[in-house]
């Protein structure tokens, strides 16, 4: 069984890549983030031709979430319990499109986009920080529930949680930008400590290893980007991986996402 993740960056703008990647790729459960799109317009034929089910959760034509499966699909969750609202300068906080869970083949699912700081002085990055926190004690006390559950959380979690996980560590800290900032990785690792694993960096050690690459700045042919997609896999699930792989390849050519697909390989 293989499942995978992937911010498509615009689903409906990248339809055709999204639909050539899954039969390419032979997965059997996608995690897709950044849809753009309301359940309205959302390409539902896509995979469904493809034979796959799929559930979506979209408000707007920013965020949106997905997942996309061909094992199954039970108990569909859009939003985790207790999830944190947002509301940009005192105006009324709203539920923003950006986690959706569903049971594929035995596995919890979670297609996850956290939230972006934007900056460390920015009301984003409070947003970002009590996101994952709550997220981080529902994890926990799934796991506290059922230590045997099968989970992953899958997504882009805007987080570089190592200094090789960006393309000069020494830049960022200058510049003052976020993904590295200490706050943010502790928010990380706060996952690590409840018991879920980054089961891809085994597979895929070293500096170097990205999964993000910016459009502006030819940052992909100068080979300058950032490691923020993970599959954080809890105990019993770690225990059945066999392989994880970065699909650098899906980067390349016209009209990708600036997102790569994670997979993950399962016995």
């Amino acid at each position: 069984m293989k499942i995978a993740t992937w911010n498509v960056n615009s689903l409906r703008a990248r339809a055709d890549r999204v639909e050539d990647w899954l039969q390419r790729s032979d997965v059997d459960v996608l995690a897709i983030q950044e849809t753009k799109c309301k359940d309205e317009n959302f390409p539902w034929e896509l995979f469904e031709k493809n034979d796959y089910e799929v559930a979506h959760f979209g408000l707007s034509q920013w965020n949106g979430v997905a997942i996309a499966s061909r094992v199954g699909m039970d108990d569909v969750d859009r939003t985790f319990a207790g999830q944190p609202t947002f509301g940009k300068g005192g105006k009324d906080p709203i539920q923003e499109a950006r986690a959706i869970a569903a049971t594929c083949g035995g596995v919890r699912v979670w297609s996850l986009y956290v939230p972006n700081g934007r900056s460390l002085t920015d009301e984003h990055m409070a947003y970002k920080l009590h996101w994952l926190d709550v997220l981080k004690e529902q994890a926990q006390g799934w796991l506290a529930e059922d230590p045997e559950a099968q989970i992953a959380l899958m997504g882009d979690w805007n987080i570089a949680p190592m200094d090789e996980d960006v393309w000069d560590i020494d830049y960022f800290v200058s510049e003052g930008l976020t993904h590295v900032s200490a706050p943010e990785r502790s928010a990380f690792s706060a996952f690590v400590d409840t018991g879920f694993t980054d089961v891809v960096r085994p597979y895929n050690p070293g500096p170097g290893v990205y999964t993000y690459w910016d459009y502006t700045q030819l940052r992909f042919p100068k080979k300058e980007g950032m490691r923020i997609d993970f599959a954080l896999a809890s105990p019993a699930l770690a225990a059945r991986v066999t392989g994880a792989s970065i699909d650098r390849d899906e980067r390349k050519g016209k009209g990708a996402s600036d997102h790569a697909p994670v997979i993950v390989e399962l016995a």
